[in-house]
């Protein structure tokens, strides 16, 4: 089978060596960028951070899986593919290793902005010891919109830092606060609540039609004044202009940011001339999460070969209909 990869060849932890000495009898090649040119000839796309289009899949000719490398599909014209007939399956974040490794990057970025990293390479770089004074997570508020596999995984390593920890979580809020142990869980429609309650506001929804620019100029002005923003998920929930007023206001003392309104964002963009904390869209890779995650992609890849559904699809009761018609009819 041939499997496109749609990024650099060592993107993602080196995600494609590890695939590819997972499945050796298969032929994978790179785009070389976050992008597509055609799709004609292969049998599998990954496709990491790119769109893919209606019209991108009148293209293909043999496409017969399209395997998320992690739970992000919001790229992808779900309706086209399955009117192509194209199976669409992502690897969930709670069952590879991901969400664990994306919770920690949290917490890194959170001591990181208490303490002012960017302070103490300062320091360093001016000979001064001693300097600056940081501040202890101990007794803040920590305020997790999501509550899925990261916000979960994230809650469970930010309890021994004997934190305050409220969430949003967009069904049965009374449930998860009492299945989880927090101190208040309050529906989507409650998100003004807990950005006012909250030292550090972190996010971990998927974007959608509904939480596309969740923080904009209107919520961002219920964030309670010397807050943190860190965002964990994607960057099509921050308006980055909204974002850029309210570092240069003062408003919110920093931000923690693994992703972007766009990928990779402009090195001199003057959101990055304030008190932000950047990495490169890579919390989710470890070498925990890159097996978890390899290991899937790998049994999908197989599975499709076989002619079985793939885990995780997204398409599961039309499949499944699919699968026992094509049985029937082999049967005939």
């Amino acid at each position: 089978m041939k499997i496109l990869y749609a990024a650099p060849e060592k993107a993602w932890g080196g995600f494609l060596d590890l695939i590819r000495a997972e499945l050796p009898e298969h032929h994978f090649e790179a785009t070389g960028r976050f992008g597509v040119d055609r799709l004609k000839g292969y049998d599998v796309l990954i496709p990491t951070m790119c769109l893919i289009t209606a019209e991108m899949l009148e293209d293909s000719d043999r496409l017969r899986l399209i395997q998320q490398c992690g739970s992000g599909l919001e790229g992808v014209d779900l309706a086209a593919a399955r009117r192509h007939d194209i199976r669409v399956a992502n690897v969930p974040t709670d069952i590879s290793g991901n969400a664990d490794s994306v919770a920690e990057l949290g917490i890194f970025l959170m001591i990181g902005l208490c303490r002012d990293l960017r302070g103490m390479a300062k320091s360093l770089a001016n000979r001064k010891m001693g300097e600056p004074r940081g501040k202890s997570l101990c007794g803040c508020t920590v305020g997790v919109v999501g509550l899925g596999g990261i916000g979960r995984a994230l809650i469970k390593r930010l309890k021994p830092f004997d934190v305050h920890l409220i969430g949003i979580k967009r069904n049965n809020p009374g449930a998860a606060m009492e299945e989880l142990g927090l101190e208040w869980v309050g529906g989507a429609d409650e998100l003004k609540v807990l950005l006012r309650k909250s030292d550090f506001v972190v996010l971990c929804l998927p974007v959608t039609a509904e939480s596309s620019n969740l923080m904009n100029p209107e919520t961002f002005a219920c964030v309670r004044s010397g807050a943190f923003l860190i965002n964990l998920s994607r960057g099509g929930l921050v308006d980055p202009d909204a974002l850029l007023n309210v570092l240069a206001s003062g408003q919110i003392a920093g931000a923690g940011l693994d992703v972007f309104w766009e990928e990779p964002p402009d090195p001199d963009h003057s959101i990055f001339h304030y008190n932000v904390l950047a990495t490169p869209h890579i919390a989710g890779s470890t070498d925990v999460s890159m097996r978890g995650i390899v290991k899937v992609v790998a049994e999908n890849i197989r599975r499709v070969e076989k002619n079985m559904r793939p885990l995780y699809c997204k398409f599961l009761k039309i499949l499944q209909f699919q699968y026992f018609s094509v049985s029937l009819r082999s049967r005939n």
